[in-house]
């Protein structure tokens, strides 16, 4: 499919209260589960680490097809992770992802690659979602944005095409414990 997967997970997990990443879901942790969902539609995937990349590194590091790369400038918020991902992109196009969102279908990943546009934004209920899928001749543009960009504002000024699919998981992330308490619930009765 020449589709490469970036997967941000530098940040803190403060709301969280504990390691997001290292998170149980059904037996494995969470940022395994996110990638499991779209490995079947990537390349390679590049997971942006930064707080405790030691321990994003044991937890995946061995992984095939799977690069960690360090965002040393993590502490200054998502968009520079975003930056420091989109680097070691190789493929023509590439999926953006936060870590925190291990329950997206992988029919959901694969209805998105089908479409044929510079960005695509899935949509659920009404609602968008990651992940959001971008042609990598974007790339320059992209980093090219001062540091304080925000990603979604980037998207809103191009014509991004919006599919609509039939997975709440594009807008479940993990911000909190309810979070986590949701997800785990959500994956028991739809996912397993």
């Amino acid at each position: 499919m020449n589709i490469d997967g970036v997967i941000l997970a530098a940040g803190f997990s403060e709301r969280a209260g504990q390691f997001k990443p290292e998170l149980d879901l059904g037996g494995k942790p969470l940022l395994v589960r996110c990638i499991e969902s779209m490995d079947k539609v990537c390349e390679q995937i590049i997971v942006v680490a930064g707080f405790n990349i030691d321990r994003i590194i044991k937890l995946v590091g061995n992984l095939p097809g799977l690069l960690v790369v360090k965002n040393e400038n993590f502490a200054l918020g998502m968009f520079s992770s975003v930056r420091c991902g989109i680097r070691e992109v190789i493929s023509e196009r590439f999926f953006i992802i936060p870590g925190d969102q291990p329950v997206v279908k992988s029919k959901t990943f694969r209805q998105i690659a089908d479409i044929e546009a510079d960005i695509v934004v899935p949509r659920y209920n009404g609602k968008k979602g990651h992940p959001v899928l971008f042609k990598s001749q974007l790339i320059p543009e992209i980093l090219a944005l001062p540091d304080t960009a925000i990603l979604r504002d980037f998207i809103h000024r191009k014509e991004a095409v919006i599919v609509d699919v039939d997975d709440p998981g594009i807008g479940m992330d993990l911000d909190t414990i309810n979070d986590y308490e949701k997800i785990k619930t959500y994956y028991k009765e739809e996912m397993q």
